[in-house]
């Protein structure tokens, strides 16, 4: 069981301010879920896979790889600026 301490030690170190009403209430709801949480220790999970998701989903990526379409040159062209080692170059902002 967690002690009303404990609770304000807690609320210290993420810097929140609680009521003496507030404290009792958490003390029982974090009471309540450790608790639970100690319920969920004594499960036999003997022969239990482990799992880190249960939808069968999975990661779909691509490799990072650069291609050149020739579009490059065209979009340089677009620009009113003056294109240097194909770039724009543009007037200092400083």
């Amino acid at each position: 069981m967690i002690t009303q301490d404990e609770v304000r030690h807690i609320a210290g170190l993420v810097k929140l301010k609680l009521s003496g009403e507030e404290v009792t209430k958490f003390t029982d709801q974090l009471g309540t879920i450790l608790d639970f949480f100690a319920q969920l220790q004594e499960a036999n999970t003997d022969g239990v896979e482990e799992t880190s998701q249960v939808t069968g989903l999975s990661n779909i990526t691509r490799s990072d790889e650069i291609t050149v379409d020739g579009q490059e040159l065209a979009l340089l062209a677009c620009s009113p600026h003056k294109i240097e080692n194909r770039s724009i170059k543009i007037p200092k902002v400083l």
